[in-house]
């Protein structure tokens, strides 16, 4: 029998899904992490995050799979562009296929994991260290060297580069491989408090308990639907036809570039949702108490990266000020790119809010595989992704360990193509090219 992980906690592992609540206080964590259980009943329909698919979609009873491209052209005749994916014949039982693949590796779980995400953890740490240390050497370095000494510049731009090559792999890998897949409750099954969804703070702008609601509970619910998720162009970019056009989407292919600089600024404010004050879904009150968290958390941030480190390096200051700037520009860049080839290339499918009613448990699986698409790489390259270029199977499967999303994938893979549905897959070149061929062409009317 397999070994299981020992923790001081409870001395067992927790295999019981993360539970996200709703409500006016959805993004609040809960306080300590919750009890060991056994695992749910597979017969249980559940969306992968533990919650019963009635319970997160709001709907009504639950009806049998329509599968037939008539059967949508009923249901929605104003929006054939969203229900063509309907058009595939989906047999019911995926689902089940799905959460039994997904017990699979729930049950397998143990000390490799909890290896591994300790381990990565370590170089992150590793690397952040030396990148800081090489920054604040540069500064040395430039406060003892002689004035015009040629080899002494050329020695101080290579440790400078070499310092925030440093801080920004380190800055990638916490806020794409550790941050954001803590936060899903990934590592929750361990029960150590320090690596705990509830407990987690991650080095980026945005707090991590608005960003739960805003993405665990919000956008994996509402995976590409329309009007509920606001992942769907995050307010502010065109990316399907059936989002209205206006004239000031002309531009989004240039302030999306803008979005890109200041990725974590704007996953920062994501969550506020502004414009429901004025529908009176949300009160200014709690906007108000949102921002003023983001102020504080930035406001750390800035204290950290862009005064006492650059302080340290003495007349270096301003060199030390632009490398940390520079690695937390490179980590904008590079996640916003990711995220956008996980959501945004051609043939990833959108869906009205009228797709939510009825909807049964192989529906909402089928909606996560056809709104959802990865990039192909080698284990670096996932690992530096944060393992969302298996964005699929991260959608199909939120909470279970990243690590386990390459070994599924091939698995995943061949069920699509036995249920006759497609599994979006590509180059990180054709996919970025994918997406911003989407946002140039989406910013002027029509689809």
């Amino acid at each position: 029998m397999r070994p299981r992980v020992r923790h001081s906690v409870a001395g067992r592992i927790d295999r019981t899904p993360p539970r996200w609540h709703f409500g006016a206080h959805a993004h609040e964590p809960s306080p300590t992490p919750a009890p060991a259980t056994d695992h749910p009943s597979a017969s249980t329909p559940r969306t992968p995050a533990g919650r019963t698919i009635r319970a997160a979609c709001a709907v009504r009873a639950v009806r049998p799979v329509r599968a037939t491209r008539a059967a949508c052209a009923a249901r929605t005749p104003n929006a054939p562009a969203v229900c063509a994916f309907r058009g595939f014949a989906v047999g019911a039982g995926i689902g089940r296929e799905l959460e039994l693949l997904r017990k699979e590796v729930v049950d397998d779980l143990g000390d490799r994991d909890a290896r591994y995400i300790r381990r990565v953890i370590a170089v992150q740490r590793g690397l952040e260290v030396a990148g800081r240390a090489l920054l604040l050497a540069h500064g040395w370095h430039r406060n003892l060297a002689r004035p015009g000494a040629r080899r002494g510049r050329a020695f101080g731009r290579t440790v400078w580069g070499a310092g925030t090559a440093s801080l920004a792999a380190a800055k990638i890998l916490e806020n794409m491989e550790i941050g954001h897949n803590v936060l899903h409750g990934q590592w929750d099954w361990m029960r150590d408090p320090k690596i705990h969804s509830t407990t987690w703070e991650w080095d980026t702008a945005c707090p991590a308990a608005q960003w739960k609601h805003s993405h665990n509970v919000v956008h994996h619910t509402f995976t590409n639907v329309v009007g509920k998720d606001r992942d769907v162009g995050y307010g502010v970019l065109r990316v399907a036809p059936e989002q209205p056009w206006h004239p000031v989407y002309l531009a989004q292919p240039f302030y999306n570039v803008l979005l890109a600089l200041l990725y974590e600024y704007g996953i920062a404010l994501h969550d506020l949702a502004v414009e429901k004050v004025a529908t009176g879904e949300k009160a200014q009150e709690e906007v108000d108490a949102q921002l003023r968290e983001i102020g504080r958390k930035v406001a750390w941030q800035w204290a950290k990266d862009y005064a006492a480190f650059p302080l340290l390096s003495g007349r270096s200051f301003l060199p030390t000020l632009l490398g940390a700037l520079t690695a937390n520009t490179v980590r904008n860049v590079w996640a916003h790119m990711i995220i956008f080839c996980g959501h945004f290339p051609a043939g990833i499918a959108t869906f009205p809010e009228e797709r939510l009613d009825g909807e049964t448990r192989d529906e909402w699986y089928v909606r996560q595989l056809l709104g959802s698409a990865n990039i192909t790489g080698g284990p670096l390259f996932h690992l530096m992704t944060g393992n969302l270029s298996h964005q699929i199977e991260h959608h199909l499967f939120p909470d279970l360990p990243s690590n386990r999303y390459a070994e599924i994938a091939p698995r995943v893979r061949e069920l699509c193509e036995r249920h006759g549905l497609p599994y979006h897959t590509g180059r990180l070149g054709r996919q970025v090219a994918s997406t911003w061929k989407k946002i140039v062409r989406l910013a002027f009317p029509g689809g």
